[in-house]
């Protein structure tokens, strides 16, 4: 226990950098209940920067699942490590087995996870996941064991910007040209997940209509894994659009955000750090639904999909589409993504929302 009897409590998720996002509303709750307690994260090496400066938070701590923490052998290093710290309650949104036998292996005393993970008879507490919510709200639930009821929590999203981030980036993009003066459209063409990405001839197709519409500027975010398809739209498109591609972190890309009147993007990372910078989005959905519970979480957003009856065709998404035929993907045009564009633009998303869930976005549904 940390100095006064207050707890010292541990949130774990080591999964992909949307769902890192996903918990930030976790961790502010947890800190508004127990504002005197010690609250650290676990997260990957790659989520430490989106964390980074999250008032929330008194500790990031890393593990490098692909680097020293690989293998059995890791997972006995950082419980040992974490056993150091004298953790007294662990939350885990991450569903992994690793993530359970971490927390057990630390000899935490008080453990709360998913009934539905595949490590569920290690938690001290288990929490129904209930498939039919947001992610957030599910992430949220697992305050229950705590006494909290989760309707009564507030689940915005955060991703923090430092004044030397907002400096460097205002720096770049005065050298880049980039000028605070008509409309700035963000462009989010990549996923870990090739069944999650729109087509690049989609893109292309769509940045010219919305050059030629909106005379607009246009920026392409994404990491060097994204340079090949990037490089695809941009000569599809003649060049339209100023890459930003491993130019620049996460911190600064939710800095760039900043500047973008919306962004338009595949199911991925970026869509949900948008969200926490409260810019409008318009969320191409392939391969995964959003009926997941992954959807953009706010009212300022439109989601465009093609429904078809082999979606999902699994939580993720895939490396390939499994029946060859790539619809999902296909079969969304660039005059369906300008739709969405031209609700937010519009001001339609002021509107008042279908249901009195104010998380919830509009739908373009093909």
């Amino acid at each position: 226990m940390k100095k006064g009897g207050q707890p010292k409590i541990l949130v774990v998720q080591t999964s992909f950098l949307g769902d890192a996002v996903l918990t930030t509303p976790l961790l502010s709750e947890v800190r508004r209940r127990f504002p005197e307690a010690e609250l650290a994260v676990l997260c990957t090496p790659q989520a430490k920067n989106l964390f980074a400066g999250n008032p929330d938070i008194d500790e990031i701590i890393t593990d490098d699942k692909k680097g020293e923490g690989k293998g059995w052998m890791g997972v006995w290093r950082r419980a040992k490590d974490l056993r150091s710290r004298g953790f007294t309650i662990a939350l885990s949104p991450h569903k992994s087995l690793r993530s359970a036998l971490l927390l057990y292996l630390a000899g935490i005393p008080f453990r709360v996870g998913f009934r539905q993970s595949a490590g569920w008879f290690l938690y001290h507490r288990r929490v129904d996941r209930d498939s039919t919510r947001h992610d957030v709200e599910r992430n949220l639930s697992l305050l229950r064991p705590l006494g909290i009821d989760p309707a009564d929590c507030q689940p915005g999203l955060r991703a923090e910007v430092d004044p030397c981030t907002r400096e460097a980036v205002e720096r770049l993009f005065h050298s880049l040209g980039i000028q605070r003066s008509g409309f700035i459209f963000g462009i989010n063409p990549g996923s870990v997940w090739p069944t999650k990405r729109w087509t690049a001839e989609g893109y292309a197709e769509l940045m010219i209509k919305l050059r030629k519409e909106y005379r607009c500027q246009i920026l392409l975010f994404g990491g060097p894994e994204d340079e090949p398809i990037v490089t695809r739209i941009q000569r599809f498109a003649g060049n339209i659009g100023l890459s930003l591609v491993g130019k620049i972190d996460l911190q600064q890309l939710a800095c760039a955000l900043d500047w973008c009147d919306l962004l338009i993007t595949n199911d991925s990372g970026p869509m949900h750090i948008a969200v926490a910078r409260r810019v409008p989005v318009v969320a191409i959905f392939c391969a995964t639904t959003p009926s997941l519970g992954f959807y953009p979480y706010s009212s300022r957003a439109v989601v465009v999909e093609k429904e078809l009856p082999c979606r999902p065709c699994s939580s993720h998404g895939g490396r390939r589409c499994p029946l060859g035929t790539e619809d999902c993907m296909r079969l969304i045009k660039a005059e369906d993504v300008l739709r969405g564009v031209e609700r937010l633009l519009n001001g339609k998303d002021q509107s008042p929302p279908v249901s009195a869930d104010t998380h919830l976005p509009q739908f373009v549904t093909l």
